[in-house]
């Protein structure tokens, strides 16, 4: 029976994304996150910023353990040796003496080297690197090649999901194997989604901005949205946005904006490939 490899128990509701915060700017935002309530951070070996996510969590006063850390490995370094020399080095980055959260990236499927990636991440989990492992943008054929070649299942599956893009199908593939299913760009990249005219009148009719709407949305969802918020008291109306109450009115209207292909930049992980 396939094993689905464990969390580092329960995940939070929401994480904060920190793509683009680096340096002591950057290690501030964050640090003010976690003192903010937020506890899970994500960041990515490219978004050379592992550093300054490392010193946040040192600096923030919240407990180590309190805190999930996770990262990801690029698709230049899916061959075995590489893909486990990344993880160290990402721990190095930080700092700190594990990460808790580690994922693929991207499957990079023509490549044909995300399975060696996965058996180079169950390693590096079972030499105390990382608590636990996933994937970022595989569909439902990536997570099948996986579990067939190692039996192990991602604890977590992290995509493209917004209004725009509900991701139903992945959302239902996710859950029917306990995989938790984790969004970035939850509000679309700040686009036109958030002059949505029926999101707008939703907003208006519980008092809230927006993007409070779009986050409580992935909450009803079961998806675990990661917002990234510069500013203190965004970051506080984001992690708030949780526990917002839609109707069943809300859901079934913000359902009627779901578009064929609403992804924001083209990145089908059928075909999108980065390194």
């Amino acid at each position: 029976m396939p094993e689905t490899t464990p969390t580092t128990g329960p995940l939070p509701r929401i994480g904060f994304g920190t793509a683009a915060l680096k340096g002591r700017h950057g290690a501030e935002t964050i640090a003010e996150a976690l003192r903010t309530g937020y506890r899970l951070i994500d960041s990515a070996f490219n978004y050379e910023n592992e550093g300054a996510v490392g010193a946040a969590v040192r600096s923030s006063g919240v407990p180590r353990d309190e805190v999930i850390v996770t990262s990801k490995l690029p698709g230049r370094h899916h061959a075995h040796a590489a893909a486990l020399e990344s993880v160290e080095e990402s721990v190095y980055r930080t700092g700190l003496d594990h990460l808790d959260l580690y994922l693929i990236h991207w499957p990079n499927p023509s490549q044909e080297r995300y399975v060696e990636a996965w058996e180079a991440l169950i390693e590096a989990r079972e030499r105390g690197l990382v608590r636990a492992i996933g994937v970022s943008n595989f569909l439902p054929e990536h997570i099948d090649r996986l579990v067939e070649a190692t039996g192990v299942t991602p604890a977590v599956n992290q995509v493209e999901l917004h209004p725009y893009f509900p991701q139903d199908e992945q959302r239902a593939y996710d859950a029917s194997r306990g995989i938790v299913t984790e969004a970035w760009s939850p509000i679309g990249r700040a686009n036109e989604m958030l002059r949505d005219p029926l999101l707008t009148r939703i907003a208006e009719g519980h008092g809230v901005s927006v993007a409070e709407v779009i986050l409580a949305w992935h909450a009803r969802l079961g998806v675990l949205p990661l917002p990234k918020a510069t500013a203190s008291e965004r970051q506080r109306q984001n992690l708030a946005a949780i526990d917002l109450e839609l109707t069943d009115a809300d859901v079934e209207a913000i359902a009627s904006l779901a578009r064929p292909d609403g992804r924001t930049h083209d990145q089908d992980p059928a075909v999108y490939e980065e390194f």
